[in-house]
C-alpha cells in the first residue's frame, strides 16, 4: 500500500512579486528550493498565511540567491507582494519507506534567509 505525506515544506516565505502577465507558476530562488527538494517542474500546493488562499501551481527555478518567490499567471491574483506563504509537495511512501521518514522543511526569515541549516 502506497500513503500519501508530506515530503518538503518551504515554511513563512514572503512573497516578492506578482506577475499577472506569465503563464504560470511560482519561481523559487534555485539555492532554496535545493535546500527543500523541489525540483523544477514539479507540482506544489500555495498556502497563503494573510488571506487563507490555498491553490496548486508548478516551480520554475529562480535566479540562485535572489530568494525571490514570485507568483505568476493566475495565482497572482491569489496573493499580495509580502504576504507569507507556505509552499509544500507530497509524495508517495510504502509502509517500509515510512519507518524512518521525515520531511524536508525548509524554514525561512522575514527575508527569505534560510534560518534552519
Amino acid at each position: 500500500m502506497q500513503r500519501e505525506f508530506l515530503y518538503s515544506k518551504i515554511h513563512r516565505a514572503t512573497v516578492t512579486d506578482a506577475n499577472l502577465n506569465y503563464v504560470g507558476s511560482i519561481t523559487i530562488d534555485e539555492g532554496i528550493l535545493e535546500k527543500a527538494k523541489i525540483l523544477e517542474w514539479q507540482k506544489v500546493e500555495i498556502l497563503d498565511i494573510n488571506n487563507g488562499e490555498r491553490f496548486q501551481t508548478y516551480v520554475i527555478k529562480g535566479e540562485r540567491g535572489s530568494k525571490c518567490f514570485c507568483l505568476n499567471g493566475a495565482a497572482a491574483r491569489k496573493v499580495q507582494v509580502g504576504d507569507k506563504v507556505i509552499i509544500v509537495s507530497y509524495a508517495s511512501f510504502s509502509d517500509d519507506e515510512l519507518k524512518d521518514y521525515k520531511p524536508n522543511i525548509v524554514l525561512l526569515d522575514d527575508n527569505n534567509e534560510i534560518i534552519n541549516k
